[in-house]
């Protein structure tokens, strides 16, 4: 029986513990590396016994697809043919940033990156630390988040560390992710572009940049990451409720009861019992995304039964937030105006 991995924590601040987190991705080993959306678990994406060992590690089924995060757009035909127009004129617009492309995979790229299909997502991270990083491998990473299959995402080397401790060879910590969730996923490979995962990049944005209507269908069968119904999930089980609902539930909470609450209107909590921790989220979107899963992560560790959560605005724009809730709950109340 092999020993237990002794899982290194990194410095992205030191340039001698960037080399060895190149060193240890081109050896095929597995470090979770920070970029703008959450922390990715990396190896190279053309090693398909390094890209085995992300799914052992996230104990994650083997025909889940990855991300593939490149240097630039310029190896775009490394990793995928018949790019339509559509694709550079996307990848102008918003790369580096949280918007992967979803198109027909290059011959080449092993099938353990696709999950035996013949598409492939692509993105370029804006990350500095990544970016140089990926310049000096010269290829791909695949990286999915960096955490259990199904559990929060995570947005900080400490919670990398909390879910992967043992599993991986090494943490780059390059402190708090800037955008907070995972890129939106445009696929590309039909007639029409679709969105089929929502992300910070929004539908408006992208049909300005490619001049024409983007679908955005409430439920599709492509196979993308995070298009499963349960994920992002804390251990403690989460509620969400309107504003109104959470606060007469909160008004008859017995005081033995252990609820944490996270909510963003004013509900007036301070003097009620059977609250151990509570959090107000910021009216702003994209300070909201950018706190949810820290906030999620801190809630999930205050010793309470569940996790009551006010639901966030019901407009097209906070799509990717329901759509992470969504999937991390227990209960979804709320319908679309």
């Amino acid at each position: 029986m092999s020993a237990p991995l002794q899982t290194r924590r990194l410095d992205a601040n030191r340039p001698e513990d960037i080399d060895d987190a190149v060193r240890l991705l081109r050896a095929g080993r597995l470090v979770a590396v920070p970029t703008e959306t959450v922390y990715g678990l990396a190896a190279d994406a053309s090693n398909a016994e390094a890209v085995s060992r992300i799914f052992i590690a996230k104990q994650r089924p083997a025909n889940h697809p990855l991300i593939v995060h490149l240097a630039g757009s310029g190896q775009l035909p490394r990793w995928a043919r018949d790019i339509p127009d559509a694709a550079w004129r996307l990848a102008e617009a918003f790369w580096p940033g949280p918007l992967t492309l979803l198109l027909h995979k290059a011959d080449a790229v092993p099938p353990e990156v696709t999950g035996g299909r013949a598409t492939i997502g692509l993105r370029v991270p804006a990350h500095p630390v990544l970016l140089r990083i990926l310049d000096r491998l010269d290829g791909g990473l695949a990286a999915p988040s960096a955490n259990p299959h199904k559990r929060l995402s995570p947005t900080t080397a400490d919670q990398v560390m909390s879910g992967l401790n043992g599993r991986i060879d090494a943490v780059l910590d390059g402190g708090p992710c800037s955008v907070g969730l995972e890129s939106t996923i445009i696929d590309l490979t039909g007639d029409t572009p679709r969105i089929v995962r929502a992300g910070p990049i929004t539908r408006r944005e992208l049909e300005h940049a490619l001049g024409r209507r983007v679908e955005f269908p409430e439920q599709h069968d492509a196979a993308v990451p995070g298009n499963v119904a349960v994920h992002y999930q804390p251990q403690t089980p989460l509620f969400l409720f309107a504003a109104d609902a959470l606060r007469e539930r909160l008004q008859r909470l017995k005081p033995d009861a252990r609820i944490a609450v996270v909510h963003q209107s004013d509900l007036q909590i301070g003097g009620l019992r059977g609250i151990v921790h509570h959090l107000r989220m910021p009216d702003d979107k994209a300070d909201y995304a950018r706190r949810l899963y820290d906030t999620l992560h801190v809630a999930d560790q205050a010793g309470a039964d569940a996790i009551w959560m006010e639901t966030p605005p019901m407009h097209e724009d906070w799509r990717d937030i329901h759509d992470r809730l969504a999937r991390a709950a227990s209960i979804d109340s709320g319908e679309w105006d």
